[in-house]
Parts: C-alpha cells; sequence; structure tokens
C-alpha cells in the first residue's frame, strides 16, 4: 500500500509540475498539436500522405499505423476507460484556459496517447524513417495531454503501454493466423 500511495504521490506532483509549465514554445505549440490529435485527424492525415507519397513501403506503414491506431482505440476508449472510472486531474490544479476543454470521460487510460504510439509503433518497423518523424508529434500528444490537465502522466503511460501492444498485435497477427491454419491442416490431416 505504502508503493501506491507513493506512486500516486508522484503522480500528482508530476501533473501539477507539467500542467503548471508556462512557456511561450508551449503556449504555442501544444494547443495546435492537441487540436491536429483530436479525433485522430493528424494520424489519418499522416496514414494518406505516407500512402500516397510512399510507394509500397509507404501503404504498408500506413495500414499498419491505422490497424494498429484502431486496435488501440477499442482497447483504450472502448474497454479500459469502460473497467477504470478515473477522474481527471482537479481543475484548481491546472493554472490555464485550457482546463475548460477537456473530456468528460474517464481519464484512465489516455486514448490520444494509445492512438499516437499505436501509430508510431506500428509504421515504425515497415518504413523507420517515417516513425522517426511521427515520433515527434507523438511525443508531443503526450505532453500535452498532462499540460492540458486532461490526464494525469499515469494515464499517458497506460495509454502508451496500449498503444505499443496494439502495434506488436497488428505486426504479430498474420503470423499468428499462418501459424493457427497450419497446426489445424496438420490436426485434419
Amino acid at each position: 500500500m505504502r508503493v501506491l500511495a507513493g506512486l500516486r504521490t508522484s503522480d500528482h506532483r508530476l501533473t501539477r509540475r507539467i500542467a503548471a509549465w508556462d512557456s511561450a514554445w508551449a503556449r504555442r505549440l501544444l494547443p495546435p498539436v492537441e487540436e491536429a490529435a483530436e479525433h485522430t485527424k493528424l494520424w489519418w492525415a499522416t496514414a494518406v500522405a505516407m500512402a500516397a507519397g510512399g510507394g509500397w513501403r509507404g501503404r504498408k506503414a500506413a495500414a499498419a499505423g491505422i490497424s494498429a491506431m484502431v486496435v488501440s482505440e477499442l482497447l483504450s476508449n472502448g474497454v479500459a476507460k469502460k473497467l477504470v472510472q478515473r477522474s481527471r486531474p482537479p481543475k484548481e490544479w491546472i493554472p490555464h484556459d485550457d482546463v475548460e476543454d477537456r473530456p468528460d470521460s474517464s481519464s484512465f487510460p489516455s486514448g490520444h496517447t494509445a492512438a499516437a504510439l499505436a501509430f508510431t509503433a506500428a509504421v515504425s518497423p515497415s518504413w523507420p524513417w517515417a516513425g522517426a518523424a511521427c515520433a515527434v508529434p507523438t511525443v508531443l500528444v503526450a505532453v500535452e495531454r498532462v499540460h492540458s490537465g486532461a490526464h494525469y502522466p499515469s494515464d499517458v503511460a497506460a495509454g502508451a503501454a496500449i498503444g505499443i501492444a496494439a502495434a506488436v498485435l497488428v505486426h504479430k497477427a498474420p503470423r499468428l493466423l499462418t501459424h493457427c491454419k497450419g497446426r489445424s491442416r496438420v490436426a485434419d490431416g
């Protein structure tokens, strides 16, 4: 119990510190990042650009990214948020107006972060350069979710874990299906 209490205290302290971060850079950059990431617009637009301009590799990376993003959205928003009802950080902790524009749903986990990590992690094996380019807005989305008061850092970490798991699942699924088909043929034969 002592460990959990310490983690909760650290989570709250870090939330307040990140939300209080007041720099011209944060005020200029983070709100447009949040707007672009809303409803996964940023990742859909990136997938379209990759598919249109990246040839076979771009289409493969875009398909993997979108597939992983969809899986992560189902897991984070469709399952985890329903199972874990966690309140958003208190408004009093957030010293700027972004706190007024946050969702009413459960804070845990961060669906924005899950989608961003899933997309980036799924794109990277097919097209490492594009994955590296996607990593920049992915990190900004994660920081913005805490800075705006929408999430605790632990919500973002859980979203990141879900996103990575979704990307791994998308990459392993074809091999798993092929393996299962092969086993069923052996059992039938």
